[in-house]
């Protein structure tokens, strides 16, 4: 899993569970010993100790963290008819319940019976509270600065020249810049077309209007946060999830979305390009 697709909602799931995880270690109650005693033999007993408060609190929470961390990397994934994610918070607020109701009857709770409550309250409120606070699905981790990619037909193109980045002059394979451009290639801005230049007047090209859509040029795109990349044959479930701080490359225009490629060279609709981060 790339881990810049974790949201700030995700890091605060994995932080309650690791406090989740210690405090299972520590005291369940508290023990006063009577005076003229000596006490030094007696253990207090930790979750490790108590079977159904470990399985029905502790471990309940952890599993649930770590079914919504992965339920955000495989969104397709389902369980008894839920998603991972979905599954996962339903763990969390059981862990919180039954911790709730575990301190309330409990004579003397313990550090870790209490610290155990702060860190189930903290879990299921980022499991709950992720999909629904735009502060929360923010990336962890910002996007890093777009790398320098190997050019189709060899060498690496210079920021602001080559293949992939916007508002680049596209040369033709195996021109000089300078030389006069091969019959059927588009002239640059501000130059004529030497193809159009001894045509009869009826025959040139309406100056103005919508730009057809041969004129799109692929650029490299950051997505701010996981979206889906359905198939280009219109299928409604996702073939893969654009991760946040990754690079993508917008290869046509297809309506309100985009074609994407990916690393591995799937293709596929963007349909959502909200907030993306041209290259």
């Amino acid at each position: 899993m790339n881990i810049r697709s974790l949201t700030r909602g995700d890091g605060v799931v994995i932080g309650a569970a690791v406090v989740l995880f210690i405090a299972s270690f520590l005291d369940l109650s508290g023990f006063d010993c009577p005076a003229g005693l000596n006490c030094s033999s007696y253990e207090t007993p930790n979750a490790w100790d108590a079977l159904g408060v470990l399985m029905s609190v502790f471990l309940a929470g952890i599993i649930g963290a770590v079914l919504v961390v992965v339920g955000r990397a495989m969104p397709s994934r389902k369980v008894v008819g839920l998603d991972l994610g979905q599954f996962g918070a339903a763990f969390c607020v059981f862990a919180l319940w039954t911790a709730f109701w575990t301190i309330i009857d409990a004579s003397d709770a313990g550090t870790g019976l209490i610290l155990g409550l702060l860190a189930a309250i903290v879990l299921a409120g980022g499991a709950v509270a992720t999909p629904l606070v735009p502060a929360l699905k923010a990336p962890l981790m910002g996007a890093p600065r777009p790398q320098a990619v190997q050019s189709p037909y060899g060498g690496q193109p210079q920021p602001g020249q080559g293949y992939g980045y916007p508002g680049a002059q596209q040369q033709p394979y195996g021109a000089q810049p300078g030389q006069p451009q091969p019959y059927g290639a588009q002239p640059q801005p501000g130059q004529p077309d030497p193809a159009m230049a001894h045509a009869p007047q009826a025959q040139q090209a309406p100056q103005g209007g919508s730009a057809p859509a041969g004129d799109f040029t692929p650029f490299w795109f950051a997505v701010p946060v996981a979206r889906p990349l359905y198939g280009e044959d219109g299928s409604p479930s996702p073939i893969a999830e654009l991760a946040p701080g990754t690079w993508y490359l917008a290869v046509e225009q297809r309506g309100p979305g985009l074609i994407a490629q990916t690393q591995d060279g799937r293709r596929g609709v963007l349909q959502d390009t909200t907030g993306i981060q041209r290259g």
